[in-house]
């Protein structure tokens, strides 16, 4: 069992940036890859961004070099740098943690991200 917790998020103008960070408890050492997804209403939940144990990476089509994932295996932590905000950007952003298929995936409770004139 892993526990995540997403933080940073919040009101930002356009153009302007935020960190989401991801703290996971328990089981961490069983974690692979660990993803941010992001969830408006109505919408389907969509893949932000990825990184695997071994530091792969993969980004939404939309994210169009603005993001950066990284993670600090060592603090169990996933963060998740967005520059240059656009209001579509606008989502409920979830920290997402796998295991490989061993185990169910875990989700975090989500983090608001706001961005508004």
């Amino acid at each position: 069992q892993v526990n995540l917790v997403e933080s940073g998020g919040g009101l930002v103008q356009p153009g302007e940036s935020l960190r989401l960070t991801c703290e996971a408890s328990g089981n961490v050492f069983m974690i692979n890859a660990m993803r941010w997804y992001r969830q408006t209403p109505g919408k389907e939940r969509e893949l932000v961004a990825a990184i695997t144990r071994a530091g792969s990476l993969t980004y939404g089509d939309f994210v169009k070099g603005r993001f950066t994932i990284s993670r600090d295996i060592a603090k169990n932590t996933a963060y998740l740098q967005m520059n240059s905000l656009k209001v579509e950007d606008t989502a409920v952003y979830y920290c997402n943690a796998d295991f490989s298929g061993y185990f169910p995936e875990s989700w975090g409770q989500g983090t608001q991200v706001t961005v508004s004139s």
